[in-house]
């Protein structure tokens, strides 16, 4: 969760009432954030050089409080101090707004743009450190390092409309960067930043670098504003005598874009005289519209539901007043008695179903003052699922047998899966991760076997054999499904030794069907007989293992004919891409035709 830091003397004045710590911790606690620190209380030299600070922990989900002013005012409302502002917006004494073009080309890199004019604003040290500060909480957070959205702040009164947002070849962008004082194109830019190795722009230098073109923001005189996602233009930089002020933000999240503009005019259009909307128009999409939109969101609850899940028995007018503390404005609604009306301010973007309104109603009443009731309406009695009482059942069994269990990781490389078990990959089995780390993690993994070798492979300075096994997950793509993919339940076991232990797999397998009460049966008889439940195996072609050396496992069981997983001894090219000096044999089964 964000730590922001505010100045304690400040807020308390913003609260009307001093605090001592544990009475402002427990306000914290009450409302939903938590008191990390008050460096009133530290030794440290570097907290004892600054004013008091109060060191906050904020929910991850709560844009709003992410700077001193969303902080003290929502901490106001939840004291009934004031009542959330409703901002409007107010258009410009002359009747034109201040315009934005989003060209085509945009497209290529970072196609949405939104924007607003604060007008009048009134700037001191903390006011503009605050706002400063936001920005980069925001670009941290919600923007995902800048990668979602980028925000530039210019001083209006040093540029002139219209504006143009573009995307042009590198060396074609010309302009000094803020707090320099040389000239330069996009492309010397980058060079320039990325030899300053404690530079921290230089970490948002990959966003762009490689793209044909980069995004930038023109006046009506060619000035360029900025370079987003990187840095602004020196010559619109704002300062502590900035009155009126450019917000524009650059993004690919259509939804985030709006948040971080709504967070941004509601944490200072307190400060402004007026919140200007300016004109986003977009010829190649035919869309011509006013941003921001600062009217709250409309939704529903049920008071039934309100009520059951919190264990309370609240009116409307008692669910209004509580919601109220929160920032909410709620009504009855007049199409059903049994639903009230929710008006979600622009700072609640966390809010997405009638569970959040439920949550919040339970914070303004107190959690700790919630009726606590023994869920005696539940006939729910706790047991493991099916598949998992199975899985512990097999994993006793192979450890009883001598067997060692080991567990690892459920993501591997698709060579370890794939080239070095001979297997070949048709491109709709695994499923790969969009964008991994490393090599080592590309694909979840469709077979136990990688990890039991990987693991054999890393302890192989032990005296042999080594047994293991493995009682998992494997995953496979499955457009069937919902989520487009399945688990299955496998148990693999492997041993290496001066031997090649095939009779000992062999003889682990006819154990654990043994216990799992599947009979051995004849191929034939299994063939003829469907009804006749019980397993067989037969010789298998399988490249992972010698040829003549590897069975396919066969089951009957409910009337139907499974092949349940394979065993056999390695192949010789198998054991050199994992690095084994021992034979080894191997055995794994599908647990799920079980159950």
């Amino acid at each position: 969760m964000p730590t922001i830091s505010v100045d304690k003397a400040e807020l308390f004045k913003a609260l009307g009432k001093e605090y001592t710590t544990e009475e402002f911790d427990e306000l914290c606690f009450e409302f939903g954030i938590e008191l990390d620190e008050d460096t009133s209380q530290s030794k440290k030299p570097e907290d004892l050089a600054q004013p008091p600070q109060l060191k906050i922990e904020i929910p991850a989900n709560r844009y709003d409080m992410l700077c001193f002013e969303g902080i003290a005012l929502n901490l106001r409302v939840f004291l009934e101090k004031q009542k959330l502002p409703k901002w409007t917006l107010a258009p410009p004494s002359t009747g034109e707004l201040q315009t934005l073009t989003i060209k085509e080309e945009t497209m290529q890199i970072r196609p949405l743009c939104s924007g607003v004019v604060l007008r009048n604003i009134e700037f001191t040290k903390s006011r503009y450190d605050s706002f400063i500060t936001l920005q980069d909480k925001l670009h941290q957070n919600l923007a995902r390092q800048r990668t979602l959205v980028s925000i530039g702040t210019h001083d209006l009164d040093t540029i002139k409309g219209p504006f143009t947002y573009e995307a042009l070849p590198p060396e074609q962008i010309e302009f000094i960067p803020l707090s320099q004082t040389k000239k330069m194109n996009g492309k010397q830019l980058m060079e320039f930043y990325d030899k300053e190795k404690n530079n921290p722009l230089r970490r948002y230098l990959p966003i762009i670098r490689d793209s044909p073109v980069y995004p930038v923001i023109y006046d009506s005189n060619r000035t360029v504003l900025s370079l987003p996602p990187i840095i602004n233009g020196d010559h619109s930089k704002i300062t502590l005598n900035t009155k009126n002020v450019f917000i524009e933000i650059t993004a690919l999240d259509k939804t985030k874009v709006e948040i971080v503009n709504h967070i941004l005019v509601a944490m200072f259009a307190g400060y402004a005289e007026s919140i200007e909307p300016i004109k986003i128009i977009s010829p190649h999409n035919n869309e011509s519209r006013a941003a921001p939109d600062l009217a709250p969101r409309e939704m529903q609850a049920e008071i039934d539901y309100l009520n059951q899940v919190t264990g309370l028995d609240l009116t409307p007018a008692e669910i209004s007043k509580l919601l109220e503390r929160m920032g909410y404005t709620v009504t009855p609604s007049n199409a059903d008695s049994k639903l009230v009306d929710v008006s979600v301010p622009i700072t609640r973007a966390d809010v997405l179903h009638q569970c959040d309104v439920m949550e919040d109603l339970a914070i303004a009443w107190g959690f700790n003052r919630l009726p606590r009731v023994y869920p005696n309406k539940s006939a729910a009695v706790a047991a493991p699922l099916p598949i998992n009482k199975l899985g512990d059942i097999v994993r006793f069994e192979a450890a009883a047998s001598g067997w060692s269990e080991v567990m690892p990781l459920i993501l591997c490389s698709h060579e370890e899966n794939f080239e070095w078990l001979n297997r070949k990959d048709n491109g709709r089995t695994a499923i790969r991760i969009a964008n991994p780390k490393t090599a080592e993690y590309q694909i979840v993994r469709t077979s136990l076997l990688p990890g039991l070798l990987k693991t054999i492979s890393s302890n192989r300075h032990h005296a042999v054999p080594i047994k293991v096994f493995e009682v998992s997950d494997v995953g496979f793509i499955d457009l069937s499904q919902e989520r487009k993919t399945r688990n299955e339940r496998h148990f693999a076991a492997a041993i290496m030794g001066k031997t090649s232990g095939f009779e000992q797999v062999h003889g682990l397998l006819d154990r654990l069907m043994l216990m799992l009460k599947s009979a051995f049966i004849t191929r034939e008889d299994g063939l003829k007989n469907e009804k006749l439940e019980g397993y067989w195996i037969e010789e298998v072609d399988d490249p992972t293992f010698l040829k003549g050396h590897s069975a396919a496992i066969k089951l009957n069981i409910a009337s139907k004919h499974h092949t349940i997983g394979v065993f056999g001894i390695l192949h010789p090219s198998v054991l050199h891409k994992f690095e084994l000096q021992y034979p080894v044999s191997t055995l794994e089964i599908n647990l799920e035709v079980f159950l």
